[in-house]
């Protein structure tokens, strides 16, 4: 049973409800799963060591990941020097308040991030749609990126963190971004489950 740690930043609440997708399908899968803050991350540190597979999670702000996310990658650094992530599955997620929010960015630094530590890239897996009948049905498929799963919340941040934590302005995760949430998680446990069983 494939152990996976999930780490992530969460700035308003919106990504954190991503980082719960992304567990329920990596449980559903069949992996054992903690979310890990960054903030939290002090004590943890050996945890990630003997993990099978580490998914990444954050908030992109203005085209990259939350600084207190950077925070932990750097610090991410003792573990890189002794190899300690090398070869464990790697995945990744983000969210952002607009359709666009350069997400890709912050995905093309969760995979530096891994490739740095010597870590194996999972994907989605999942293939977009180019039909319109088909993306009515499943509108997630119009803003699949194939190398990790994304998110839009709410626009709410804009109206200043307190609006975004009134009640009737929670942060939301679709039925659709649970689905894709769940995708990275997914692949993390397959892969991570076909590998232990390899000779």
């Amino acid at each position: 049973m494939p152990n996976i740690i999930i780490v992530y930043h969460s700035g308003y609440g919106h990504t954190k409800r991503v980082a719960e997708a992304v567990q329920a399908g990596a449980n559903e899968a069949g992996a054992t799963t903690r979310l890990l803050p960054v903030g939290e991350i002090d004590d943890a540190w050996a945890e990630l060591d003997t993990a099978d597979a580490i998914v990444f999670g954050a908030p992109t702000y203005m085209g990259g990941p939350s600084a207190d996310f950077k925070k932990f990658a750097a610090a991410s650094s003792r573990p890189w020097l002794a190899q300690k992530w090398k070869d464990k599955i790697a995945a990744s997620f983000t969210n952002s308040t607009h359709m666009n929010g350069d997400k890709f960015l912050t995905i093309s630094y969760f995979v530096t991030l891994a490739m740095q530590h010597g870590m194996i890239w999972a994907g989605a897996g999942m293939m977009p749609s180019n039909t319109k009948a088909a993306t009515a049905q499943r509108p997630e498929l119009r803003r699949r990126l194939h190398g990790a799963a994304h998110a839009i919340s709410r626009r709410c941040i804009a109206r200043g963190s307190a609006a975004a934590r009134r009640p009737g302005n929670r942060p939301r995760v679709r039925r659709a971004h649970r689905r894709r949430g769940g995708a990275p998680s997914h692949r993390s446990a397959y892969i991570t489950t076909r590998l232990s069983k390899s000779p």
